[in-house]
């Protein structure tokens, strides 16, 4: 069955939600001395593209987001159930999304946010197993969140492997 197609709020609402998210993340993002000095894995790429790339992956959990929301409405049986499920997955795991800022940027620890972005990859594992159940393109749309987030979680070990010890 086709998802209802909605209306402008939902994705209003949803892009409210993840550039907020964004803009908390991304006030908790201090590139300052301490940034610069680190030392770099030799795959991590130009900071400037890390705005885009963030970007294009809120608009694309927006979307799935949307398409998770208005799928959920079609089973009024589950329907209170689903959602409240979907709701607390999607601010799980936008609380660990600020969290990782928070850590790596802000208190200047990537060796703790190392150990905190293995929730945020769950949180978007959960998310899509979630999803797939009743709406495979909402979950597949994730994927490219968990890409990047397992990248990222790559420079934050290499950071940490070369940069210990934090104090």
């Amino acid at each position: 069955m086709m998802a209802p197609r909605g209306t402008a709020t939902d994705w209003l609402v949803a892009l409210g939600l993840a550039f907020g998210v964004a803009a908390i993340g991304g006030g908790l993002t201090v590139l300052d001395d301490w940034y610069y000095s680190l030392e770099q894995p030799w795959f991590k790429p130009p900071d400037l593209l890390f705005g885009p790339a963030w970007t294009i992956l809120f608009i694309l959990m927006a979307w799935s987001g949307v398409l998770a929301w208005r799928t959920a409405a079609e089973d009024e049986i589950s329907l209170s159930a689903r959602r409240a499920q979907l709701l607390l997955l999607w601010a799980l795991n936008g609380l660990a999304n600020m969290g990782w800022s928070l850590l790596y940027f802000y208190l200047q620890r990537p060796d703790w946010a190392l150990a905190e972005v293995v929730l945020l990859w769950l949180s978007i594992v959960f998310l899509i197993r979630h999803t797939m159940r009743y709406n495979k393109r909402a979950a597949l749309i994730l994927w490219p969140y968990l890409a990047w987030v397992s990248f990222a979680a790559m420079l934050n070990l290499a950071t940490v492997v070369l940069n210990a010890p934090f104090v």
